[in-house]
């Protein structure tokens, strides 16, 4: 009995006859081969840090990265909104440089609170990646998102992202742009002026992809 069906066209980088038996199936799940399973690439721990950087992404490897942010705060949370937020930056020489024009990225943010209060947070024009708004070791934040196209030199790099603000109770999902086409190979981590503190998580997200044959 078949397990699933893909089609006999277009053809399958697996090589089987377009639809998965269950041993084909089984046989998928254990090389960790299915659409969507996350491979990890870095765990970094870290405390008092002026940013975390990731130099060894598998660009070449992966279209789109999953980050998770966890129990992140910042040394401080003065100057919030503009400078104890969780900020990315990214690089196209390895590290060596990040790009940090007036213009160079852009983001857009919806956000309700628990009191009831909502709204957006736009803007065309910015130094950083926006990732969120301030934590404490009472209220850290908690994050996820999703990076795309960054060893594309094709096409713009792109963020989606969910999170979670314990000190100002508050959830908000968006994104952010990095408006120019580019093949991205590092990205940092870091709060503007201060030290952040916590655990970052960065994997690769498995594709199985197909050629079509017509």
């Amino acid at each position: 009995m078949p397990f699933g069906y893909l089609g006999t066209t277009p053809n399958q980088q697996l090589k089987n006859s377009g639809v998965f038996s269950v041993a084909e199936a089984l046989q998928v799940q254990k090389d960790g081969e299915w659409g969507g399973s996350l491979q990890l690439i870095a765990d970094s721990d870290f405390t008092s840090s002026s940013g975390v950087e990731f130099t060894s992404i598998k660009e070449n490897l992966y279209d789109v990265h999953f980050v998770q942010l966890n129990q992140i705060y910042t040394s401080s949370t003065s100057g919030y909104p503009d400078t104890s937020q969780i900020r990315l930056r990214v690089s196209d020489d390895g590290g060596s440089s990040y790009k940090s024009g007036a213009s160079d990225y852009q983001y857009a943010f919806q956000f309700v609170k628990t009191d009831g209060s909502s709204g957006e947070r736009p803007d065309t024009a910015n130094t950083d990646m926006i990732l969120s708004g301030r934590g404490t070791t009472t209220h850290p934040i908690n994050t996820y998102f999703y990076l795309y196209n960054l060893g594309n030199s094709s096409k713009y790099s792109f963020q989606t992202m969910h999170n979670s603000i314990g000190s100002d109770t508050e959830m908000s999902f968006g994104g952010n742009v990095y408006p120019t086409a580019s093949t991205i190979n590092a990205f940092k981590i870091f709060a503007t002026g201060f030290t952040i503190t916590g655990n970052i998580k960065l994997f690769g997200v498995k594709q199985i992809w197909v050629t079509l044959d017509y």
